[in-house]
């Protein structure tokens, strides 16, 4: 019987501990829509990815235009030329491929523009949801935009505008929330510094 009881104690305890833990959410696509510097950010990676897709589509291009001028002199080249057409052809389809990998694949020149701009300003959103946790006692800070799936979310323990003031942006005007189906999440009040779950 005493065996028992320590187990149960324990457990009791840690219960007690997590139900006492404050706790609120953030949604970070949000917080990231009602910043200004995010917005330019996403003009620049579009207007670069613009220019780099037209650049990849002239490559691609010259192929086509390679390979139907090689389809039309075939039937008159000798075979030596005709090979000699074929691996130029293939060789700049090689050389549109790199580029199109380059430009826009895992790793590439876009993904890396994106961390030269996005990141500093995620590491902002970081540090205020950081500060805020830390100056009004938060233990768990959830984020709602992210890969948790959160069934039902109280917009009182939202904090998100919150971190949007910390941050400085602008009360007016500020964009909605991601639109996910929640039921019974009411209309988010306008949010106030410190609130958050306090489980009891």
């Amino acid at each position: 019987m005493k065996k028992l009881i320590f187990p149960i104690a324990v457990f009791f305890l840690m219960t007690v501990m997590v139900q006492a833990q404050k706790f609120a959410y953030v949604d970070t696509q949000y917080i990231l829509d009602n910043i200004p510097e995010f917005a330019e950010a996403q003009a620049q990676l579009d207007e670069q990815s613009t220019i780099w897709q037209k650049e990849i589509e002239t490559k691609f291009a010259e192929v086509d235009k390679m390979y139907k001028d090689y389809q039309a002199q075939s039937i008159l080249l000798p075979e030596d030329m005709k090979k000699k057409k074929e691996q130029e052809i293939i060789d700049k389809e090689k050389e549109a491929k790199s580029l199109q990998r380059q430009r826009f694949g895992k790793d590439g020149d876009l993904s890396k523009k994106r961390q030269e701009l996005v990141k500093p300003i995620q590491e902002k959103v970081y540090n205020a949801i950081q500060e805020i946790a830390t100056n009004n006692n938060y233990a768990i800070i959830f984020d709602k935009g992210g890969s948790l799936t959160m069934m039902y979310a109280n917009p009182k323990y939202d904090i998100s505008d919150d971190v949007l003031d910390n941050l400085g942006a602008s009360l007016g005007g500020r964009k909605g929330k991601t639109t996910k189906q929640e039921s019974g999440s009411g209309t988010p009040s306008k949010k106030t510094s410190g609130k958050g779950g306090d489980r009891k």
